[in-house]
């Protein structure tokens, strides 16, 4: 495993604290977690632009939850038929 040092202001270190306390157990967890997090809302993000550049938009205008609901599922399946690995 390699090490990354970081330096945060005070007042973001406390944010970072406050926010870890009641499902982590270090400041390490907390942050890979995060990083974790926003690695895959890139890798979705660019799988969405690849979906829209391949389909298109839709000209039907559905209601903003439903349209969520529509992309989650249509993803999943574009995954699943691509054999792409999300971890």
């Amino acid at each position: 495993m390699e090490s990354i040092t970081i330096k945060v202001e005070e007042r973001f270190a406390k944010q970072i604290e406050k926010a870890m306390k009641p499902n982590y157990s270090t400041k390490t967890e907390f942050i890979r977690e995060a990083i974790r997090d926003k690695l895959m809302f890139i890798k979705r993000h660019e799988i969405d632009e690849k979906i829209l550049k391949n389909f298109g938009k839709s000209p039907v205008k559905t209601p903003l939850w439903k349209d969520r609901v529509i992309r989650e599922q249509v993803f999943k399946e574009f995954i699943k038929k691509k054999g792409w690995d999300l971890d």
